[in-house]
């Protein structure tokens, strides 16, 4: 007697526009309009943007962009300021939808998760998944699937908006060989331009392309990475187990410059204070501290240093690290844990 099991797939959900999209839900008036949600609102002061609707995209304004650069290439976007609280909520009533199924879910942030699952019709049940969310919360999303959590993170790519694409081993290399490098998770501007200094520019040549030779461009460890990546190999696997965060920081965006080292370094001091007092109540050792300072007009910078006993001292020793000799618009402390 022959027995069978039904194959496990990996399922990405990818919440389309999500901040967006609540602020849509709650004001209904702004459907179909372009909307950048960010800071407080107001598109004069320094802020960047959290997230812009589709027809907001449309004008060039994307994640993480200037809230005043926005305004420029859209003077028409609506802009409203960020609610942490109400996209918790919104997420909550997500995952506890996804959860609904018969299936292990991986939380990866308020708009994403990763779902594991043994099925024969993948693709039925991410349609069936998809309609559960919208019918609960009004959200549209996106549904990748593959056979490991990689190949169903770049399917989500394919399949928005509000579809869904399945990429396994079988099609990797027809979907993926002539795709840019940058178009694989992982790879930014910075690692493609390295690549493309070697000659590789598609993944079909990453994939090709020499572990050694890797490994000298970009170290032991993130050379051969970047190869798998390019192979869409991934054993990764889906856990429900809750995330635990690597680390904790304050940032704080500065409405003028700061053109005074001695200012720098006392709101550095203070932001460590502040940071000392979030993680009084948090039983994790600190192992680094690190400091991020943004230039102006938008240059970024991060050093960091062994946590010394005291956030402030720490923060202290990393920006010694630093020329302040231009003007600051942004601070940033992050205590990493061990």
């Amino acid at each position: 007697m022959t027995t069978s099991r039904s194959p496990r797939w990996v399922l990405h959900v990818d919440l389309d526009e999500f901040i967006a999209a609540v602020e849509v839900l709650r004001h209904p008036e702004l459907a179909g309009k372009p909307v950048v949600v960010g800071g407080d609102g107001d598109p004069t002061k320094r802020g960047v943007v959290s997230t812009a609707s589709y027809e907001a995209r449309r004008f060039g304004v994307h994640s993480a962009m200037p809230l005043r650069t926005a305004l420029k290439r859209c003077p028409e976007c609506v802009f409203l300021p960020v609610d942490a609280a109400e996209y918790e909520r919104a997420s909550a009533v997500v995952m506890g939808t996804l959860r609904s199924f018969d299936v292990v879910v991986e939380v990866a942030g308020w708009d994403e998760a990763y779902l594991a699952v043994e099925v024969d019709d993948a693709e039925g049940l991410a349609r069936e998944i998809q309609a559960a969310v919208l019918e609960r919360t009004g959200l549209w999303s996106s549904i990748g699937i593959g056979d490991n959590k990689l190949r169903a993170k770049l399917a989500t790519g394919f399949a928005k908006p509000r579809g869904v694409f399945v990429l396994t081993r079988n099609d990797w290399s027809g979907v993926m060989a002539g795709q840019p490098v940058e178009a694989l998770w992982g790879i930014g501007r910075k690692t493609a331009a390295k690549l493309d200094a070697l000659g590789v520019r598609t993944v079909e040549q990453l994939a090709r392309t020499d572990d050694e030779r890797l490994a000298q461009a970009f170290g032991p460890n993130a050379g051969p990475w970047l190869r798998r990546l390019a192979t869409g190999e991934d054993a990764t696997p889906v856990t429900d187990e809750p995330y635990v965060a690597r680390g904790h920081g304050k940032e704080r965006t500065f409405q003028h410059d700061l053109t005074d080292p001695d200012e720098v370094r006392r709101e550095t001091l203070r932001l460590a204070q502040e940071l000392a007092g979030d993680l009084s109540a948090v039983d994790r050792p600190i192992e680094r501290v690190i400091v991020k300072v943004r230039f102006a007009p938008f240059f970024t910078q991060t050093h960091g240093v062994r946590f010394g006993g005291s956030l402030e001292a720490s923060a202290a020793s990393a920006l010694e690290r630093f020329d302040l000799d231009r003007p600051v618009r942004l601070l940033g402390v992050r205590a990493e844990f061990g």
